[in-house]
């Protein structure tokens, strides 16, 4: 369906694709690998038509295209599920996807039809979306839903997913892989992008490898390990985040939440309803649930950005539920929220100044209203080294990251903070295996010296490995906490798809 032919693309500084070659076969699940910086967004980009190669060939169904933007890709039946969306955040959900699809007279849906036709297609493949909602309104996992249901409803010929799953119960996951399955056996091509490699293999029958923009195999990743995979990709073994031997959970609480309600904050919005927690120095809360559950809503709360009443948030025993996130964090705590692009960074500035947003103060970037530059690019340059982040240097502007190597420098410029208290919202999302481990074992390391570590996160996986208590939250509501040890993840996650303990005999 799709052959690549001696695809080059650079950008200043650094070659993304060199000579990249490959093929997809119709009803093929292709596999598309490499860690963070590899160049896989920027082929995906190419065959999309969002980027032009420099070199190379494209050929659709054995003719050379030149595709000249998205829409001459959408024409032919390419349809993509991008990591980083594509979406207008004023307009509403069926809005956004009508703005992907033909009119009426070229074959696609009435406007008066389409709501309905989004209900039915996003209920059929499990993926619950309300066309009538604003963009602005809707959590990371929703707005990916809309991207997945608005390449559905285009009926593509070639779908290409970008971390599809990132924010998916396990339940949602096999519904998913079904949906594709499917989709595949009904002639669909499907190149699909992961760094989770046992989905992967669970799902794909070829997978392409990518290092330092080249390929570097072709495989079948069924007859292959995780681990064997993991070394294909970054081409030694990677880490596996190991806990500190000798970690002592302190007997204090340095964060403590106490009947935390708060109304929604915005139409559509998830209310919080009496939320009660509390985490130790040295241990790690982690908080499981589906997208849209009240996630984004607790930690606007935690983070000060939504104020409370002051005994709602204790941070090392001082009320700071009046107290903006400025104080929070001189009081000690630090904080991730999920949005990287945005909301842990602003996109246009550079790395450099990005770090100066939250660390200014704990860091002393600062003095007397004047920016101490030497102090700030040098903290940077630390946090670049530290977490490995694949950049052109301090000054390259946080946009030009992948979405990895972002997610890299927004969770390290927190962690180098050391602080007390560590608030952090899909720590891992879009970052590779080997990268994953290293940002788990850094959050495993500021525990152990004790601090103590909240992560909310759809990735059950990433919760048990690194968590010594969970609890899921559902529906604005946040179960008791309970020890890893006691519970599973078939468990967490069926009370994350919001079936109730007492009917899975799970407790939690």
């Amino acid at each position: 369906m799709l052959e690549l032919r001696g695809i080059r693309k650079a950008f200043p500084g650094v070659v993304a694709n060199d000579d990249v070659s490959l093929s997809i076969k119709h009803s093929e699940i292709h596999a598309l690998l490499g860690e963070n910086g590899a160049g896989k967004s920027t082929l995906v980009k190419i065959i999309y038509g969002v980027l032009r190669p420099d070199q190379g060939d494209l050929l659709w169904q054995g003719k050379p295209v030149d595709l000249a933007g998205p829409s001459a890709a959408r024409d032919l039946g390419i349809g993509m599920v991008f990591q980083h969306f594509s979406l207008f955040e004023a307009l509403s959900v069926a809005e956004n996807i009508e703005l992907a699809l033909p009119s009426k007279g070229e074959g696609g849906f009435d406007r008066a039809e389409l709501p309905d036709r989004i209900s039915e297609v996003s209920a059929q493949y499990g993926l619950p979306l309300d066309p009538r909602r604003t963009v602005l309104d809707l959590s990371v996992g929703e707005r990916q839903r809309i991207e997945i249901v608005r390449c559905l409803l285009q009926d593509p010929k070639l779908l290409i997913m970008d971390e599809p799953t990132s924010v998916l119960t396990p339940q949602e996951v096999g519904r998913l892989f079904e949906t594709l399955r499917r989709l595949a056996s009904e002639g669909c091509a499907i190149l699909y992008i992961s760094h989770k490699l046992q989905e992967i293999r669970d799902l794909c029958e070829t997978a392409t490898i990518l290092r330092g923009g080249k390929v570097v195999a072709t495989c079948d990743p069924r007859q292959q390990s995780v681990q064997s995979l993991a070394n294909m990709m970054i081409g030694e073994t990677p880490l596996k985040p190991e806990r500190p031997a000798g970690r002592v959970l302190e007997k204090s609480n340095r964060l403590e939440v106490r009947g935390l309600s708060l109304p929604a904050q915005k139409a559509f919005g998830t209310a919080l309803k009496d939320i009660s927690f509390s985490v130790r120095g040295g241990e790690v809360l982690g908080l499981a649930g589906v997208a849209g559950n009240g996630q984004p809503e607790l930690m606007t709360a935690l983070i000060g950005e939504v104020l409370t009443y002051p005994e709602a948030v204790r941070i090392d025993g001082q009320p700071v539920g009046r107290l903006g996130p400025r104080r929070r964090r001189e009081a000690g705590a630090c904080f991730v929220p999920e949005e990287r692009n945005g909301h842990a960074t602003a996109p246009d500035m550079p790395l450099a100044d990005n770090g100066l947003l939250s660390a200014d103060r704990r860091m002393g970037l600062t003095r007397g209203g004047w920016i101490l530059s030497r102090a700030r690019d040098r903290f940077a340059g630390e946090v670049i080294q530290r977490f490995s982040v694949k950049a052109s240097g301090i000054g390259a502007a946080a946009k030009s990251l992948s979405g990895g190597n972002l997610q890299k420098f927004s969770v390290g410029r927190e962690i180098a903070q050391n602080p007390g208290v560590l608030v952090i919202n899909q720590p891992t999302w879009g970052v590779d295996a080997g990268s994953a481990a290293a940002i788990q074992e850094a959050i495993l390391a500021l525990a152990a010296e004790g601090a103590a570590v909240v992560v909310i996160s759809q990735d059950l996986d990433e919760l048990f490995a690194i968590a010594d208590r969970i609890a899921v939250m559902s529906e604005g509501k946040l179960s008791r906490p309970k020890p890893i040890g006691e519970v599973t993840i078939e468990e967490i996650g069926l009370l994350m798809g919001g079936i109730q303990g007492e009917k899975t005999g799970a407790t939690v």
